[in-house]
């Protein structure tokens, strides 16, 4: 999973520039192995993908914000105001998703009263607090509502369908069905790093779409929503919910962070959840800031 974080803080223009220049080359380079029969998507038997994601903007008028110069960024000839960039990056996010898994669907969490609209993803209002400061604590609850009315609708549908739930200034580069299968007894997925003060990463979490995991990982996310309103409501607005997930994950299982400086794949248990930790130098890759450091992904990142 390679991902690119675009608009926090400011020293990560380079990264948003890069993701916007470099898709198209890289589409047409999967589009290509797709082509010759080289794609590694398969047909699961055990249920599909769907990406979700939370999003929202913070101008309802784009042609206003067009006008300020503070507003624009130019990318090759392209120029973009501050709504107009993230729509960027999110038609971005889901052309590498069409491309790497074709048969997965996309589902955007948003604010009811956003007029966000888009022809290739399934776009689902949640009432909540989607400001600034509080959009990581709302796109927990995001998270548990959507699982809740998932799990109603398993009562009466039988099909599976596993959830893979990132941030949306990610870019997908190969399929990820596979941890579904290599690990059939987990019910999440979790990245790690060797970073003692975020060890975990929020933005890629994959939960196993049975009425078990759905039920599991709902309750694994009340969990963290609690730590966050209990100890982290004054964290920075993007740090407060990695650091619950991490203190969470602590109480319960002190010895997987003593695992986290291997980079290796390995599973445990919290709270009767099963949970899976992935690398993120594999499946959440962040590449290096600043400018000029930036030269090339690694082969195995997914």
């Amino acid at each position: 999973m390679a991902r690119w974080r675009i608009w926090r803080p400011r020293s990560r223009a380079v990264p948003f520039l890069s993701l916007l220049l470099l898709a198209p080359l890289v589409f047409t380079g999967l589009k290509a192995v797709n082509k010759i029969g080289l794609s590694s998507e398969r047909n699961y038997s055990r249920g599909h993908v769907t990406f979700v994601t939370v999003f929202t903007t913070y101008n309802s008028d784009p042609a206003e914000a067009s006008k300020l110069p503070s507003n624009v960024v130019t990318v090759g000839k392209h120029s973009y105001s501050k709504v107009g960039r993230s729509m960027a990056i999110l038609n971005t996010f889901i052309g590498f998703i069409q491309v790497s898994m074709p048969r997965s669907n996309v589902i955007i969490l948003t604010n009811p009263n956003s007029k966000l609209t888009h022809g290739s993803a399934v776009i689902l209002p949640i009432e909540g607090n989607y400001s600034r400061g509080n959009l990581m604590l709302q796109r927990i609850r995001s998270y548990i509502a959507f699982l809740e009315q998932r799990l109603e609708e398993l009562e009466t549908v039988e099909d599976i369908n596993h959830l893979i739930f990132t941030d949306s200034d990610i870019a997908v580069v190969t399929d990820l069905g596979h941890i579904f299968e290599m690990y059939p007894h987990c019910h999440l997925a979790l990245t790690f790093r060797n970073n003692k003060g975020q060890p975990l990463n929020s933005g890629f979490v994959a939960v196993r779409g049975t009425r078990d995991g759905i039920f599991k990982a709902i309750e694994f996310f009340k969990e963290v929503l609690e730590a966050y309103h209990l100890k982290y409501m004054e964290a920075s607005r993007m740090l407060g919910d990695q650091l619950a997930l991490a203190w969470v994950v602590k109480s319960y299982l002190p010895s997987a962070f003593s695992k986290f400086s291997k980079h290796e794949a390995f599973t445990g248990e919290v709270n009767g959840t099963s949970i899976l930790f992935l690398p993120c130098a594999v499946y959440n890759w962040t590449p290096p800031e600043g400018a000029g450091q930036f030269h090339g992904m690694p082969l195995d990142v997914k």
